[in-house]
Formats: C-alpha cells, sequence, structure tokens
C-alpha cells in the first residue's frame, strides 16, 4: 500500500494538557463523518480514551481513563502504524510529548495548534517547525471565551471555546477548519474505498454504511441503532465468508465475527488494512500477559474484564493469545477497551457460552447481548451489567 500511503495526509493536533485536542479531534471526526469523509482518528497516546471518552458519563470516563506516558517501543509502534496509514489520520499525540515521543510528529504532514497562553503556543509552533509540519491552524483555546474566527491567510486563526468533554465544537473556525480537511482529506475517498474493496480478502464484502442505510439501522447522527442487531443478523447468511468495511461499534462487529462463524471472517482495519481475527485459546490466563483479564462468576452469568498491560497491543503479538476459560452452561459479559480485532477474536473464542454480551460505557450499568442460543435473552437485549472499574494491576 506504500504507493498510495504515502500521498495521504496525517494531522496532528498540538497543545498542552486540557486544552480541548480530544474534544476538538471527536467533533472534527463527527462533522467529517456526516460528510462521508474517510479518515480515522488515531489517539497516540495511552490514556484509553476513544470517542466513548466524549459520549459517556463523564464521571464514568474519569473512572476508566488510563493514566501513564507509553514506552518507547509503544510510541515506535504507533509510529509505524502512522508511516503505513491506509486512511487519512487525525492525531492527537497527548499533552506533554517527551523526546522519544517525538517518534509520532515525524510521520505527521499537517498541524493544527490548539493552545490557551502565549507559551504552550510557542513551545508547540516550535515543535511543529522542528519537524516542518504544514501549519493548517492556529486556534486559541478558551473554556469561557466567544468563537472567533480571526484569518484565513495562509492559515487559519481564530478561537475555540468551550472544549469540554461531552460537547462538540461549533462556531466560524471549527466550520472552516471543516471544510479544510475535508478538501485535504476527500481528494481520493473514492479512490481509497475502491482500492480497499478490491483488496478484500472474502467474495461477500459487507459495506457497513451501506447496509445500514439500506436497513433504515443508523440514526440521525448515523450512529447503529442497538435494536436494529436482530434485523441485521436476520438480513445476513450465517455462517458463511464475510470481510466488513466501514466504521461502526465494537459490539455490531463483535456480533457478525460471531455470526460468520466457523467461517472465515475478516475485518479492515484503519491502522493495518485487511485483517483476520487472531486466534485465541481459552485456558489459565498469564497474569503477566499483555492482555490481563479477570473472571467473574455472578448468579446468572460471568463477566471477564480486560486490560492492555501496556496500553498497546500489537497485532502480530496477538496470535495464540491466552484468555481465560469460561464453562459451557452460562452465559457471558466482556468488558473492557480493546482493538477492534481484539473484540472480533473474543467473539470466536467464546462459541460455546449460552449467550455474549458486550459492555461498552455508553450503556451505562447495562451490557449488549450480541448472540444467543437462548429464547433469553436474545441478541439486541440489554442485561443489568455493574462494570468492574477498578484496575487488575
Amino acid at each position: 500500500m506504500s504507493s498510495i500511503t504515502n500521498l495521504l495526509p496525517a494531522v496532528v493536533i498540538g497543545g498542552p494538557p486540557h486544552s480541548g485536542k480530544s474534544v476538538l479531534a471527536y467533533s472534527l471526526s463527527h462533522a467529517l463523518r456526516l460528510q462521508n469523509v474517510p479518515h480515522y482518528v488515531l489517539r497516540a497516546y495511552p490514556d484509553g480514551e476513544g470517542d466513548w471518552a466524549n459520549e459517556a458519563d463523564l464521571d464514568l470516563v474519569r473512572a476508566l481513563r488510563i493514566k501513564g506516558i507509553g514506552t518507547p517501543e509503544w510510541t515506535r509502534r504507533v509510529a509505524r502504524d502512522i508511516s503505513v496509514r491506509p486512511f487519512p489520520l487525525i492525531i492527537d499525540p497527548g499533552g506533554k510529548p517527551t523526546a522519544w515521543q517525538e517518534a509520532i510528529f515525524r510521520e505527521c504532514t499537517h498541524g493544527i495548534l490548539l493552545c490557551p497562553d502565549p507559551s504552550s503556543h510557542a513551545e508547540w509552533l516550535e515543535r511543529f517547525q522542528a519537524h516542518h509540519l504544514i501549519l493548517l491552524a492556529d486556534l486559541k483555546s478558551e473554556l469561557h471565551g466567544e468563537n472567533v474566527l480571526e484569518s484565513i491567510s495562509g492559515h487559519l486563526r481564530g478561537t475555540l471555546a468551550g472544549l469540554e468533554r461531552g460537547q462538540i465544537a461549533s462556531g466560524p473556525a471549527f466550520e472552516r477548519l471543516v471544510e479544510w480537511l475535508a478538501r485535504l482529506f476527500g481528494y481520493s475517498a473514492a479512490e481509497l474505498r475502491e482500492f480497499h474493496l478490491k483488496q478484500a480478502p472474502a467474495e461477500t464484502v459487507i459495506e457497513l454504511d451501506r447496509l445500514g442505510r439500506t436497513l433504515g439501522s443508523l440514526d440521525a447522527q448515523r450512529h447503529w441503532i442497538v435494536s436494529e442487531l436482530p434485523r441485521v443478523l436476520d438480513y445476513l447468511p450465517r455462517a458463511k465468508p464475510i470481510a466488513l468495511y466501514d466504521r461502526a461499534p465494537n459490539w455490531l462487529y463483535a456480533a457478525l465475527a460471531r455470526h460468520a462463524f466457523p467461517s472465515d471472517f475478516f475485518q479492515f482495519d484503519a491502522r493495518l488494512g485487511w485483517v483476520r481475527p487472531p486466534l485465541l485459546q481459552q485456558a489459565i490466563a498469564n497474569p503477566e500477559g499483555p492482555v490481563r483479564s479477570r473472571l467473574t462468576q455472578f448468579e446468572e452469568f460471568a463477566a471477564i474484564k480486560f486490560e492492555l498491560a501496556d496500553s498497546y497491543l500489537d497485532y502480530i503479538d496477538a496470535e495464540s493469545l491466552v484468555v481465560p476459560h469460561v464453562p459451557e452452561r452460562t452465559g457471558l459479559v466482556l468488558d473492557g477497551r480493546l482493538p477492534l480485532w481484539l473484540w472480533t477474536a473474543l467473539a470466536r473464542v467464546y462459541t460455546q457460552v449460552l449467550w455474549l454480551a458486550i459492555y461498552q460505557p455508553q450503556f451505562h450499568d447495562h451490557a449488549l447481548v450480541i448472540q444467543s442460543n437462548l429464547a433469553a435473552p436474545q441478541a439486541g437485549i440489554r442485561i443489568p451489567y455493574t462494570p468492574q472499574r477498578n484496575s487488575l494491576e
């Protein structure tokens, strides 16, 4: 893919901690998705955040966030992923990158400054210039200020206010930035999609955006409707090889990976291209392994919470990963913040359980059943589940 990926933009949002970078990244991605602009948001910092951090209850977000600075190996792998990107990227690098973490910037092409004060602005501007990033926007972040567009000469200048978790950025500077990114990212949208789909390793390729529109399973914000899961499963053939393309929540990917079992299943990863979920083994899990887990037996079902030991799990390190064994005659809830390809792998290893459910922070104290061998609960039903919020360390 190098002949294409080297031409794709990688836009990093730079600024100090608490300047609103994650909220801006989420808001830009949300606006670009509404315009069908292909891209991917890469959070190149090991704090466990994702879209869920802007959609879930704020107290839950604080409880679930991971504190840490990563490792040189973790950074090397993130930089590698950026260098072979199959999509245009928006990158949130964290607020205090170390010298070795700046390897990430060497793989980027453009930058957006988001700073609240002159000192942080000077620091981040110097960092951008040192790595020869093309400056798209120089924005001031204010908690209680006014959204202002000052200039679009050379690069965009203005103020973004109120970039707090749970909010969506707005105002003239934000809207103009979305326009610029749509042009920067959109020039190869059709070419990218056609190229990706031609490389699909299965005869049946399911374009999830098209499927959602066909079935009417997307809401006004183009989010998948949870209650539509049974209809999606009924619509697609069971136990047939499939390849999934397009953005969708982990519960839908896991449900379709299980639906295709035991036939082949492939998914398009915005970092890796087409991948097959790694083969996992049920056994006594290694507490020092790359994925930590805790199995809890409740009265009516079992639950497993997973955590990544180093905040980043490389796909090539996951083959034959050991996960806890679960008895056959029980339901199972899976809980954790994991790569999408690991969610689909888990859905295909725990095939012996009576029913399988996925917990997401947006579900609050419930988990969504994605597959069931019983009359109740059926797929698409939410069951009460209190997430295990404490660390596994």
